[in-house]
């Protein structure tokens, strides 16, 4: 038996699930995305510094995900299909937010793909209910915790939902849209934290 209260109990079950569900992600990552590591991951001092980090996409597959840190916190960088973002008018019925209303992302990411290029979503993977990290589920295809899934990003902690744009599903524990960071692009360059109007300003690491 243990003396922990349940507070505590909880507080480590959140700790646990989040942690397995970054390795689970990881591995993912890591195996998809194994060819082009050279091409896409920023450099350590730039992640460590917080300044802004340049990636390059052309490498990026359709339905692949790039995982990187920046300014402390996890970055995804996911690679939508065609099929992805024809399923982001679907899903307005289902989400709490669908127009973005709240401030989870720059003004010019206030769009129904909640991105510069509707293809290339960038996303802090950090759920709105307690911090988890969520699994990413690029399938379009019946899930045991959803039978009509779309793709998108499941919190394995509490269950909440969210769509291929990280708008989170009504009715969930999660209370806000995942959040999208400062990023502007330029063909195949990515260029997080920065806005499209920086572009003549800075001359990112």
């Amino acid at each position: 038996m243990t003396n922990e209260a349940p507070d505590d109990l909880d507080r480590g079950r959140r700790r646990f699930l989040t942690g397995a569900a970054s390795v689970v992600g990881g591995v993912g990552a890591v195996f998809a995305a194994v060819p082009f590591i050279g091409f896409l991951r920023p450099s350590v001092e730039a992640q460590a510094e917080g300044a802004p980090i340049e990636v390059d996409v052309s490498k990026l597959e359709p339905g692949q995900r790039l995982e990187f840190e920046w300014k402390g916190s996890p970055i995804w960088v996911v690679s939508r299909t065609e099929e992805h973002l024809e399923t982001l008018d679907k899903m307005v019925d289902r989400l709490r937010d669908p127009d973005s209303e709240r401030d989870q992302q720059p003004e010019y990411a206030r769009n129904k793909h909640r991105s510069v290029d509707p293809e290339v979503f960038v996303v802090v993977p950090i759920c709105t209910h307690l911090g988890c990290i969520p699994t990413y589920y690029p399938e379009i295809e019946p899930m045991d915790f959803d039978a009509d899934w779309l793709g998108g990003f499941f919190c394995p902690c509490h269950g909440a939902r969210y769509d291929m744009a990280g708008r989170v599903y009504r009715a969930q524990p999660a209370p806000t849209n995942l959040e999208v960071p400062p990023h502007r692009q330029d063909g195949d360059k990515l260029v997080i934290g920065e806005h499209p109007e920086d572009a003549d300003m800075s001359d990112p690491v």
